[in-house]
């Protein structure tokens, strides 16, 4: 048994030490917003935080986050409040076919928290998720604007 917080709360999985933890929240618990792409990390639509780093969770054996906190997608909204991202997402149009989306927008939250107000520059080399339909001009401005739903959301409280 592997025990680890899940999107706040604790669990435990009987699961082979080796199994990718995409594998484990998918087939194990059922959680399946985080995606499977690529298998080899290269795409990201398996992305997910693991104490508040993104990590490419399809080659992330499950027993090396034994005792960590991990969160998904379905957790990164609290209070049936959307994430800034999340929202911005929305405002921005930005998902076409939305595959890579939730892997997106994981890695686009952890930016965030690293930096509160990212460049271009900074956003296309943190953001190294892959995204077939090319709706990289609209994460960008998706990133800028959540940003700034973040900074806003700080100075009215």
């Amino acid at each position: 048994m592997i025990s680890f917080t899940l999107n706040g709360d604790d669990v435990q999985v009987d699961a082979p030490d080796n199994m990718p933890l995409l594998w484990v929240l998918r087939d194990r618990l059922s959680l399946t917003g985080t995606k499977y792409g690529c298998g080899i990390a290269q795409c990201g639509a398996c992305t997910v935080h693991v104490d508040g780093q993104a990590m490419r969770s399809c080659v992330a054996p499950v027993a090396t986050i034994a005792g960590k906190a991990v969160t998904t997608i379905e957790g990164l909204s609290s209070d049936e409040v959307l994430h800034p991202v999340q929202q911005a997402w929305i405002d921005e149009q930005v998902p076409q076919c939305g595959y890579c989306q939730s892997g997106m927008i994981m890695a686009a939250a952890e930016l965030l928290a690293q930096n509160s107000d990212p460049d271009d520059a900074t956003i296309d080399g943190a953001i190294t998720n892959l995204c077939r339909c090319g709706t990289y001009p609209r994460i960008r401005k998706a990133i800028h604007h959540a940003a700034d739903l973040q900074r806003n959301s700080r100075e009215s409280e």
